[in-house]
Parts: C-alpha cells; structure tokens; sequence
C-alpha cells in the first residue's frame, strides 16, 4: 500500500499544478488524435504543454519554469532562442534576399565541408529533412549499391517511424524470442507482416550471436544499420562495433552508422570518432540542425554517387533519356532539402560547439557523479549511464547496461516515479528519457537539480539517512 501511496501522490499534485496543460490538451484534442501532432509527445495521464523557452529553461503555460534537460529529444544543444542562431538566421536572409532558393546555393557547400571535416567517412552526402528521412534514403542506397533488399537493425534501436525501421525497438520481452536470436516484432498498427521477414534483427553487444545470423543472410541482407550508443547513453563495446565493421566488409553488407542522436553530442565527430571506425554510410540529424528540421546522408563515393542526377533520368526528368528509365536511377529528392536558412543555424550551432563542447561535457559528467553520490547516500543502486552530454538514470545493482533486455530489466516503474516527483520540483524531461544537457546549462542549473534528487529521493523510496 506504501509503494501506491508514493506512485499516487507525485502524479495528483503535478494534475493541479498543470490545471492550464489540462485545458490545452481538451482543446488540442479537438483538433488533433490525442491532442498531440508526434506520438513521442505524449505522456501519461497528460503532457505538460509549453509556453516560453531560454537558454537552459521552459515555461509551461500555468507560468511554471523547469531546468529542461529533454532539450526537445536533444536538438538544442545550445538550449532555447541562442542568439548566434538567431543572427545567422536574420543574416542569411537578409544576404541572400530569401529564405529558399529552390535552387543550388553556397550554404549547401559550406556546411558539407564542414561536415566532411568532422567526420572523415564522410565524402559525399546529401540533406533530408529530418533523421529519419536520413535513414530512409541511406537505406536506399545500400539497397542500390549492393542489389539487396533486406536490412539489419537491432534491437532497442530506434531509426524513424516508418515501418521497414519501426521493428523490435521496444517490444515486450516474453514476445521478443531468445536474446541470441530475437524475433522482429511490429511496433504499429498498420504494417503488413512482411517486414517481419525483411527486416532481421540483431542482439545489441552480441558480436558472435550478430555473425552468425549475416552469414545466414549474406545473400538478402544490403545493409546494417546500428546507432553505435544504443538511445544515445548505451554505448557498443570496442570489439563488437569493431568486429561488426569486419563482417560487414566481409559479407558485402553496407554498415549504417545512424548518429542522429549521436552525432556532437558524444563528440564533435560523432561516436565514429571515439572508436575510431569507418562506416560506409553516416546519418546526421538533430543538433546539427540548431533546432529545426534537418538530416543528412553521407558516407563513400560510390555508394553516394548512385544517387547522382548525372547517372541518368529519374522520375522528374522529362528528357527521359533514350540510356535510361526512371526504374534505372536512384530517386532522391525534397523542395527543402539544404534549406539555407536552416544550414546557416546548423553552422552557427557547430561553430559555438567547438568552443564549448568540453565544457558541456564537462558539466554533463559534474551532474552524473553528483547524482550517483545522492543515490549512494541511501544505499540505492544507480547507475549515470552514457558519454559526452547524453546520459539515463538507471536504476539497477548490474555492473554493465550492455543492450535493450539489461534496460528492461531495471526498475523502470521507479524510474518513472522519480521523473514525475522531479516534475514538481522544476526539472523537466519526458518521463523514463534520457538527459541532454546544453551549453545554456550553467552551475546553478546543475545544483538546483542535484537539490531537487535530495528531496525526492528519500520521498520516493521512504528512507532517511
């Protein structure tokens, strides 16, 4: 009875302090399927719903101001309205006369020479409009390049909403198979029972288990696509990601790296830089993006140039030229794609990065000690788990989180009820999320959360010193 007093408890005092989300969200639900335009924003019984944001702060809009360490899925590195954005975006614009040439401009060759910079694997790429188109068209180019059609991913992994990806990212355990072999479970409604058998699904940290299932399908499987720190705090351990490189190489499968979470935030160069591995395809999103929605797919010549107009005529071509057919050519395409004002944002926010980058670093690893200290304090098993500026909460007494099953069996249920008893108390992610810090995040912020964990702590699980 104690534990449903505690879960009760947090969950009624954040209902009247959101009395304003609540009146949002009937309106919303009006207008909207669930009063939410992104599934990922919704959270039970109600999502909090936002009014005004800065630097390393969000306002919802009954006036309450939390500590934002969501960082809206960790995009905004630099926190909410950084004035160096600000400025290259009124700057391009005025320049330039227009926020979209529909059209080849400057900006597109600038940010890819920086990118190129920053991640050496990077020789050609190409922009999307967000991560998950990203994933999508370095899918297709695998599948172009190598003349196969299936894909590999892992478990727990997420790649994008869309169904040939949105296989065995949370499934529940008991309908998951062995951990060795995992059975690829849909994850929606409305996706037909083929991508069951066309999407093959990997154990995460499993290198023997991983080479033993791409020989089964050497011949079917065109590509691997993996986020080298799984949810962007579970990191690959040296020997499989490097044997994964090894296998891939040897059975002609193309290896995605996907460092949409990823990338600037364990390092500048992404998680390729800190194993010091080569991916053949490199997926880029979020942070890179200053805020608004960006991707991009670079990764080896020959595979990047497949996507290249001057291979022959794709679908828009009404030349239709007498060597080729539309069916012929790699079909690539977006009225967005290299926005430039969005490309202008991206390289504001890389270059206050590689300024402050270790600074945030710096911080992210100041909280994560000083929270497993508040933890030890009441002989409470907890783990900060991730590198760089990502980490989770993660309660457990395992001495290593290695893949999806080791998280499932960590206790959740707590996790959730501290998220929600730190929601009160000004600190705001999305429940059981990771945190993303910023540059915006100073010392104040970090001691004013460290506070907030002394309190509920002891409130959630009963104990005193």
């Amino acid at each position: 009875m104690a534990v449903e007093k505690f879960q009760q408890h947090p969950v009624q005092e954040l209902m009247e302090k959101t009395e304003g989300s609540k009146r949002f969200m009937e309106e919303a639900s009006d207008v909207m399927p669930g009063g939410v335009t992104a599934n990922i924003k919704h959270f039970a019984p109600r999502p909090i719903a936002m009014k005004h944001g800065n630097g390393a702060r969000l306002t919802d809009v009954d006036g309450n101001e939390y500590v934002d360490y969501l960082m809206s899925y960790g995009a905004l590195m630099l926190g909410h309205g950084h004035k160096d954005v600000k400025e290259a975006m009124i700057e391009q614009m005025n320049e330039d006369g227009t926020w979209l040439f529909g059209a080849p401009h400057q900006l597109e060759i600038d940010m890819a020479q920086k990118l190129k910079e920053l991640y050496p694997s990077i020789e050609k790429l190409r922009y999307t409009n967000s991560g998950t188109e990203a994933t999508l068209l370095a899918l297709r180019l695998a599948a172009a390049y190598t003349g196969k059609h299936k894909i590999a991913k892992f478990e727990g992994h997420y790649h994008g909403g869309y169904d040939q990806m949105l296989v065995s990212v949370n499934p529940p355990v008991h309908e998951a198979g062995e951990e060795s072999t995992p059975v690829a479970t849909c994850e929606s409604k409305g996706m037909h029972a083929s991508h069951q058998r066309n999407t093959i699904v990997l154990p995460f940290n499993n290198l023997k288990a991983c080479k033993d299932i791409l020989r089964e399908h050497r011949d079917e499987v065109a590509a691997v696509m993996i986020e080298p720190v799984q949810a962007g705090f579970i990191p690959a351990e040296e020997a499989f990601i490097h044997g994964l490189r090894e296998i891939t190489e040897e059975l002609n499968m193309v290896l995605i790296f996907d460092e949409v979470k990823t990338g600037f935030r364990v390092h500048l160069g992404g998680a390729q830089a800190l194993y010091n591995v080569k991916p053949d395809l490199t997926t880029l999103g979020k942070v890179v993006g200053g805020g608004f929605p960006v991707g991009m797919v670079g990764g080896k010549d020959e595979i990047m140039m497949t996507s290249s107009p001057t291979q022959g005529s794709d679908v828009f071509d009404s030349s239709q030229s007498k060597t080729s057919s539309a069916k012929d050519v790699l079909f690539h395409s977006g009225t967005y794609n290299g926005h430039p004002m969005i490309l202008a944002a991206g390289l504001a926010t890389i270059q206050v990065l590689e300024k402050e980058i270790q600074d945030v670093f710096f911080k992210t690893e100041q909280l994560k000690k000083r929270l497993e200290k508040v933890f030890a304090a009441y002989n409470i098993p907890m783990k900060a788990v991730g590198s760089g500026s990502i980490f989770s909460v993660v309660l457990t007494d395992k001495k290593k989180i290695r893949n999806y099953r080791d998280l499932q069996d960590t206790d959740l249920a707590t996790r959730k009820e501290i998220d929600i008893e730190l929601l009160n108390e000004g600190i705001y992610t999305k429940p059981l999320n990771r945190y993303s810090l910023s540059t915006a995040h100073t010392g104040a912020d970090i001691d004013k959360t460290v506070a907030a964990y002394e309190r509920v702590v002891p409130k959630v699980y009963g104990r005193s010193r």
